[in-house]
């Protein structure tokens, strides 16, 4: 196991009715600026849970967050947050409403030329604006790390952005709101968390015997709760514990002392950029092919999770490890998520050549072992057609 250093300083407040319980987290005096996306929270009776409980507070709002977070939008956004004096942030949504309050929360300290610095220049954000979450999506796992990722839709870019300064104060889980998030979201949510336990998951052994059991439970988890889910988000045992993996599958915890790969992720931002394809549906597109891609590389945890996960025990060691990624894109299919970028978008062609473009051109190395070059990134995107 490698060294690690591991702080999470985010207080959880989990379970059923619990929204309530956010005027007792926000400072008495603050300026709460009410972060959301297209609406849906004023349907589903959320919004109005949080209005109640933040009656004692002079709350200023802006929604219409998109689902990837629009750095033009969030543009916007700023400028209430400047003519208000805002002191607090709330989001109150999944995780791209939460990760454009982290860019807020960064931008509103930030001295530089342009906000957009902080992405393209890596710039970490120590310490930011203080802001809060009511999470309304399960996912991401914004909601209790310091990572986040923006869109910049005039340049077709998407790129990720995070510093110790970016972790919510606090997050609020009630697993009730779930009832009333459409199939095509919950299915999102269940490729998004898997897939993020996998980048840190599926590299090489490392003797980190009790990391690699924490990702297999959450891995098992979302296997085991993935149909009870879509088939009756009202099932609160089955969505509390949908809700909770995918917190934990991205809390800093369980790639702690590991190495962790990431390329499927930054492959995939570059084909939302491109095509404006849902974030968990270019992860399904992209892990099939990166694996069978690395396979030599990556093929003895991917017999492990062949036993662990799939129950699959007999023959080699390459035969358990090719059972097991056609046993993760049956598991993507079995969410009705399809796993060709031609399944999304006839103008896939020359989509490759570009994404290794762009990767020359800020000069990325990706996996695990900093090994796959961007002629590597097109060979495997190329594979996914």
């Amino acid at each position: 196991m490698n060294n690690f250093e591991f702080k999470n300083p985010t207080k959880i407040i989990f379970g059923k009715d619990t929204i309530a319980k956010l005027q007792n987290e926000i400072p008495q005096d603050a300026k709460v600026l009410l972060l959301y996306g297209g609406g849906s929270i004023k349907k589903n009776g959320i919004y109005n849970q949080v209005k109640s409980a933040l009656e004692q507070f002079e709350v200023t709002e802006f929604g219409g967050i998109p689902a990837n977070p629009e750095y033009a939008i969030l543009l916007e956004a700023l400028k209430v947050i400047k003519e208000n004096n805002i002191t607090y942030l709330l989001a109150v949504g999944g995780g791209s409403v939460i990760d454009g309050t982290k860019f807020l929360s960064a931008a509103a300290v930030y001295n530089g030329d342009t906000p957009w610095d902080i992405l393209t220049k890596h710039i970490r954000t120590e310490k930011g604006m203080p802001f809060g979450a009511v999470l309304t999506l399960p996912a991401t796992g914004s909601e209790m790390n310091s990572g986040a990722v923006i869109t910049r839709k005039e340049t077709q870019e998407k790129l990720a952005m995070g510093g110790p300064g970016l972790f919510p104060e606090f997050s609020i889980l009630d697993p009730q709101v779930i009832s009333s998030i459409p199939e095509r979201q919950l299915a999102n949510g269940l490729t998004d968390a898997f897939t993020h336990v996998l980048e840190q998951y599926m590299t090489y052994p490392i003797g980190a015997s009790l990391q690699d059991r924490f990702a297999e439970s959450i891995l098992q988890t979302l296997v085991e709760v993935a149909p009870k889910v879509l088939k009756d988000p009202t099932d609160y045992q089955a969505t509390s514990n949908f809700m909770w993996s995918c917190t934990m599958a991205l809390n800093g915890l369980i790639q702690k002392g590991v190495p962790g790969d990431w390329a499927i992720h930054m492959m995939g931002h570059e084909l939302t950029a491109l095509f404006g394809i849902d974030h968990a549906r270019t992860l399904a597109i992209i892990t099939p092919s990166h694996y069978k891609y690395n396979f030599e590389a990556k093929k003895e945890k991917l017999a492990q999770y062949a036993e662990r996960i799939w129950n699959i025990t007999d023959g080699s060691t390459e035969d358990k490890a090719q059972a097991a990624i056609d046993k993760t894109e049956a598991f993507f299919h079995q969410l009705g998520i399809d796993t060709k970028l031609s399944e999304y978008t006839e103008k896939y062609e020359g989509t490759a050549e570009e994404i290794a473009k762009r990767f020359t051109s800020r000069g990325w190395k990706l996996g695990e072992r900093q090994s796959l070059m961007p002629e590597d990134a097109e060979k495997i995107v190329k594979m996914s057609y």
